[in-house]
Formats: C-alpha cells, sequence, structure tokens
C-alpha cells in the first residue's frame, strides 16, 4: 500500500527522549501533568528534571500526576496534524497511567482523522525505543499501520529493568504494581524491578545498590540470551554519574553499538525517587 500521508508519531512526555536519540526524527510531545503544591506544571515544559530534582530532595510534600485529559488530546492532535496527516500514538502503559485512555477517548471524538494509538506497556525509555521504532518507520515511508506495527512488534522486545533506592516513591504514587510484594520487607533492600505486561513487578533484591546493578547487568545478559545487544538506553533520577557508569558498563560487556542517556522526566521521578536507575534494551531478531 502506497503512503499517501504524513505520518506524525506521538509520544507523552514520560519517555523523555534525548534529542540525540531523535537524531532528525520527528516525534511530537503531548506533556503530562504535575501538581504540586499550588502549581500546576507541564512534565518537561514548566519544570525540567534538575529543576525538579533540586526542589524534590529539598521539599516536605511529593507532587502528583496526571494525565493529559481528552480534550487536551483532541486539542493537541489537531493542532499536530491540521492537515490531514496520520497520527501514531504510543503513549504509557495503560496499567500505570490513563494517559492512552485519554488519546483513545479524543480518538473517538475526531472520526475524521487517521489515529492509531498504541499502548506500550512501558514508560521511560522502555516506551521511548518503541517510539523511536514507530519513528523510523515512518520516516523510511511507512504507512499508518507500519509505524503502528513497528512500535506495537518492540514491545515484546524491549526489556526495562531498573534499581530504585526505595520502594516509597512508587507506593506512595500507587504505581507499585506487582512490587507491592515487597512492602514490609528491610528498608534498606535495593530492587530490581521490570515492566511486565505494562505492570511494575520485582525481580529481586539486594542489601547494596551496587549489588543490585551488578546483578541487573546479570539478568540483562540472561535476556539476551547469546544474541547481539541492538540498541540499550540508561536513565537515572539524580544520579548522573551511577547512569554514565553503567552505560560505560553495557558498552564494554555487551558491545552495544548505540546507546542513549538521558535523566527520566520529572513525572516518573515523582515516581520512582531520587537514585533510580533503569536499563532498557532489546536484542538483535
Amino acid at each position: 500500500m502506497v503512503n499517501t500521508h504524513k505520518i506524525i508519531v506521538v509520544t507523552d512526555s514520560s519517555a523523555y527522549i534525548p534529542e540525540t536519540a531523535l537524531a532528525g526524527l520527528d516525534v511530537a510531545v503531548i506533556p503530562l501533568w504535575l501538581f504540586w503544591d499550588s502549581d500546576r506544571l507541564q512534565d518537561g515544559v514548566d519544570i525540567d528534571p534538575t529543576a525538579f530534582y533540586n526542589r524534590l530532595i529539598q521539599s516536605k510534600s511529593l507532587p502528583t500526576s496526571s494525565q493529559p485529559s481528552p480534550a487536551e488530546f483532541v486539542d493537541f492532535f489537531q493542532h499536530i496534524a491540521p492537515a490531514g496527516e496520520a497520527i501514531v500514538a504510543v503513549l504509557a502503559s495503560s496499567k500505570i497511567s490513563g494517559t492512552v485512555a485519554s488519546a483513545r477517548a479524543a480518538q473517538e471524538q475526531l472520526p475524521a482523522m487517521t489515529i492509531r494509538v498504541v499502548d506500550s506497556l512501558s514508560s521511560s525509555m522502555g516506551l521511548g525505543l518503541e517510539v523511536l521504532a514507530a519513528a523510523r518507520a515512518a520516516a523510511a515511508g511507512g504507512t499508518v499501520e507500519e509505524a503502528a506495527l513497528a512500535a506495537e512488534a518492540m514491545i515484546e522486545r524491549v526489556h526495562f529493568l531498573f534499581v530504585v533506592d526505595t520502594l516509597e516513591y512508587l507506593q506512595r504514587g500507587g504505581r507499585i504494581g506487582r512490587a507491592k510484594r515487597l512492602l514490609g520487607t528491610a528498608l534498606n533492600i535495593k530492587p530490581i524491578l521490570q515492566f511486565r505486561d505494562g505492570e511494575i513487578e520485582s525481580i529481586s533484591q539486594e542489601r547494596t545498590k551496587r549489588k543490585a546493578l551488578a546483578h541487573m547487568m546479570e539478568i540483562a545478559e540472561e535476556r539476551l540470551a547469546g544474541k547481539q545487544m541492538a540498541e540499550a538506553a540508561i536513565v537515572d533520577v539524580a544520579a548522573e554519574e551511577e547512569g554514565n557508569e553503567i552505560a560505560e558498563m553495557v558498552a564494554r560487556r555487551f558491545g552495544t553499538p548505540v546507546i542513549h542517556r538521558s535523566p527520566v522526566s520529572p513525572v516518573v521521578g515523582t515516581h520512582v525517587g531520587p537514585g533510580a536507575i533503569g536499563l532498557a534494551f532489546y536484542s538483535e531478531p
């Protein structure tokens, strides 16, 4: 089928894809919302990761977050595709966010527009790698279906592992998912978590963060099952030095040709807390 439309790939701000990863790809971003004391802030627009984490460390209160409303999605879709371009929206997991539901509600209100909504079943750069797949397919001249299928195909391939300093933020934000079984265990454990079927669950836990990060690398090697790691992203929450160390370890251990480095968005940082380190990756077919 010939692609007669320009295809616009959309994601939400929780992906927080670094500019270096986009490398000329066109991805439109709809911001999530942060509510902090009397402030209503657009994620990544009104507050960036550095300002957010500086405030988080000093603040006595924790922010809450929210997805864009269906009406906001309607306005956003109409603004980015005024000439009838097709849209592929790859968004944060429906198991932890209402973003997909809002986008689908907007889709129903815009029957004349060609819109495909993909539930990533992930977040941060786990979501980001799926978005990049869709954007690359669109840039290569693919159809709407081909761009959406490129993202959907990555859902099964992408692994997103992360270590948090504490479960407090996931618990308070209501995003703890299947990892809730760890609550009540020793406060000093460092859990290794993953996204599975769109929810956060525990893989294991260690007594120190260094051991947890080392174990995370071992899990990544097991998941690769002897295949080449094709692309990876290391994200951190106010832990740039540790994140850089993990990126170097990934490069040495796996010879990964493409490694992205990024902080996480303020909305994601709200739920995982300072010190979190994440590794998203997939293998060659």
